[in-house]
Order: structure tokens, then C-alpha cells, then sequence
């Protein structure tokens, strides 16, 4: 079984749901009493989320490489960054390792054609949802149509992450605002909504709506587990 570099942190409460998601897939996958092999460094979101709201992009790549670099050290075999956001600044940290990255829009990506879906509807912080470093990866590499909800809609998604579910604070009504936001991006002819925020799952299951789901958090958990179990 290979070993699992997970960048984490960002925030926490998501973290502990990849490292539980990823040890119940290894259990799955092996039996027993058998659980993932990981090596975690868990950064302060706090530096994190300043330099988000500040523009400086670099700066956390500088943060998050010397992160991967002492994972890649401990002995991982590839990485996870667990986080949609911080796939900001993937390619610097590729380029400042020798192991692979499993990156969570291609995981999404290929979980979204392998069941046929064509126009999705994408949540997640506002840098997620406006910048092209997440949508184009999508819609150039995989054929995706991305839409997004309308500025307003963007700016209650993102306030609820930082404001709430990076705390821990689940409320009904952010997921009933959520839930019209996922039906509206549905009647305007998506076919799936992509929960493109590590945290969005906290407030929103299948359950909340029949707009079918993709959690990205899930579904990069479980295509780290088939590549740590993979027979080479």
C-alpha cells in the first residue's frame, strides 16, 4: 500500500473529514483491520485566509510548498491537497516536488464524465467560483460546462464558508439558502452541482435536494484510496 501525503488544514473541520473518509475507503478496500498509511501537515488556516482575502497567492504557495516538501520528505508517495481553494497555486506545488499530485478538479472531473454529466453547476469560495485556475481545468481538460450562481448568490456561499462552516457552525437556514441556490443552478440546466468547498458537505448532503451532488471532498478521498491500493 503506497502512503498518502495529505496538505491539510484548510480548514480543519474538512481535514478530519478526508482522514476519516480515506481510512474508512482503505478498510473497505483491504478488510481487516487495515487502515490508510498518510503522512499529514496540517497548516494554520488562519495565515491562510488572511492572504487569500489579501491577493497574495504567492505568499501561500511559499507556505504550502515547504508544507508539501516536509511531506514529501516524511514519505509520501503522492499528495492530496485537501482543499478546493488552494488548488490556486497547485502548479508550484508540483513544481516543488518529485511525487505526484492528485489534483481534486481532475478527481471530480473524471467522476463527472464517468456518469455521463455535461453542465454543472460549481459552489465554493468566491475564488473558486471566479477565477479560471478551478472552471477552466474543467471545461478545458474535460469538455465540462461550468456555471456558477449570480454575484449576490456567490457572495452568501462564500460568507457561509469562512463565517460558519470553517468554524464548525452548521445552521439551517445557510442550508436552505444553499439548497435554493443548488435547485436555481438546476431550472438553469445543470445537470449536477459540484460542492467545490471542502466544507460545503458539512451543511449539504443528497439528502437536501434531488440536484445530484458531487462532493468533492468524497470523491478526491476515494480516488486517494484507489491509488494507494493499486497493485503497480
Amino acid at each position: 500500500m503506497k502512503t498518502i501525503g495529505m496538505l491539510g488544514g484548510m480548514s480543519w473541520e474538512s481535514t478530519a473529514s478526508y482522514y476519516r473518509a480515506i481510512n474508512d475507503g482503505v478498510k473497505q478496500a483491504l478488510g481487516g483491520l487495515h487502515s490508510a498509511r498518510i503522512v499529514m501537515y496540517s497548516v494554520d488556516f488562519d495565515e491562510i485566509e488572511k492572504l487569500q482575502h489579501a491577493d497574495d497567492w504567492d505568499a501561500t504557495a511559499v507556505i504550502l510548498c515547504d508544507a508539501a516538501r516536509r511531506i514529501e520528505v516524511g514519505g509520501a508517495d503522492f499528495l492530496v491537497i485537501c482543499t478546493n481553494t488552494m488548488h490556486r497555486v497547485a502548479p508550484q506545488i508540483e513544481a516543488a516536488l518529485h511525487i505526484p499530485l492528485l489534483h481534486i478538479a481532475d478527481a471530480t472531473a473524471r467522476k463527472l464524465r464517468e456518469d455521463g454529466i455535461e453542465r454543472v453547476g460549481l459552489l465554493g469560495t468566491r475564488f473558486t467560483m471566479e477565477q479560471d485556475f478551478y472552471k477552466a481545468r474543467l471545461s478545458d481538460n474535460f469538455g465540462i460546462d461550468v456555471r456558477i450562481p449570480e454575484p449576490a448568490q456567490r457572495d452568501l456561499v462564500h460568507r457561509v464558508i469562512y463565517d460558519e462552516l470553517c468554524l464548525g457552525h452548521i445552521d439551517d437556514r445557510s442550508r436552505e439558502r444553499y439548497v435554493e441556490i443548488i435547485e436555481q443552478l438546476g431550472e438553469q440546466g445543470a445537470q449536477a452541482v459540484i460542492l467545490g468547498c471542502t466544507e460545503i458537505a458539512l451543511l449539504v448532503q443528497q439528502e437536501h435536494t434531488a440536484v445530484p451532488l458531487y462532493d468533492t471532498t468524497a470523491i478526491h478521498a476515494s480516488q486517494a484510496v484507489a491509488m494507494a491500493v493499486a497493485q503497480d
